[in-house]
């Protein structure tokens, strides 16, 4: 690939970039550094080394280690991520109703005791009125 145009939010510009006989792949980048991207199971790890030999100075654009996928690989990756949102938001909406049903409990039980405590007062308002009112017979 060559740079065609300014660099995209999210690139990386590397020299030079190239591919082993053991399937690693390689991005040398300035700075005498090379990136070397191992092809090791579902996350891609990277190592940084010094190269030991000359290289070419053309320079290439490469997109950063997440972009570099297949389309397939990239569909399959937004349907996980979105199964694991959807997950975690069942999991979030059914613990607000398990705490709005404990709210909505507790509000019931504070409304019973205060309609005891209403009742039990209204009942001492009503003797004490007999106890204190004039008699007029």
């Amino acid at each position: 690939m060559t740079n065609s145009g300014t660099p995209q939010s999210g690139a990386t510009i590397v020299q030079y970039a190239a591919q082993t006989a053991d399937g690693t792949q390689q991005f040398f980048v300035p700075g005498n550094q090379v990136v070397v991207q191992a092809a090791t199971g579902d996350m891609p790890t990277y190592q940084i080394r010094t190269p030991s030999s000359g290289l070419p100075q053309g320079v290439v654009m490469a997109a950063s280690p997440g972009t570099m996928h297949s389309p397939q690989q990239l569909a399959e990756e937004a349907t996980r991520k979105r199964e694991l949102r959807l997950m975690k938001n069942r999991e979030a909406a059914k613990e607000c109703r398990r705490r709005k049903k404990e709210y909505v409990k507790c509000l019931e039980s504070r409304v019973a005791v205060l309609e005891v405590q209403n009742k039990k007062l209204i009942e001492e308002l009503e003797s004490l009125k007999d106890i204190y009112s004039p008699k007029t017979d």
